[in-house]
């Protein structure tokens, strides 16, 4: 917040068709095409939040694209400028959305443990990659819909 934003940017695919782009920000009062950011440096993570952009903000949490609920943070701002998380929400799991359109988690589940035994019987994979491709579909399955860092 202390180093004056030395690149220009535009903000594209913010739409779930990938047709959208935000090229108008305001600076200093007048609306400009790109919006001042600083430059990325090694190891530090930058965050950019995008907030209420139109019929998306709701439309996320309502299984556009099955995606589900995004994590929702509530916070409070108090009188000089601080603020506090009051609360984090977490977002739905791959797991809740496929049980929400009818799909069972567990029987899909169950269906690639029968066929990773099936694979090892056949010997076309080890009984450490089954494990691995199994852990890996769970950790799926109870992970976010979203990407994760």
């Amino acid at each position: 917040m202390n180093e004056e934003p030395t690149a220009r940017v535009v903000l594209g695919d913010v739409t779930c068709d990938s047709d959208g782009k935000i090229d108008r920000f305001i600076s200093g009062g007048e609306p400009q095409p790109a919006l001042p950011v600083h430059c990325l440096k090694e190891g530090e993570p930058y965050y950019l939040g995008v907030f209420l952009v139109g019929a998306y903000q709701e439309t996320l949490g309502d299984l556009h694209n099955l995606f589900g609920d995004t994590h929702v943070a509530h916070i409070r701002v108090d009188d000089v400028g601080g603020w506090t998380v009051e609360e984090v929400v977490p977002g739905d799991t791959a797991r809740e959305v496929l049980e929400y359109v009818q799909y069972e988690p567990e029987r899909m589940e169950a269906r690639l443990r029968k066929d990773c035994e099936k694979a090892m019987r056949a010997g076309s994979i080890t009984a450490a990659e089954s494990r691995t491709l199994m852990k890996f579909y769970v950790d799926g399955l109870n992970g976010y819909t979203y990407l994760e860092g």
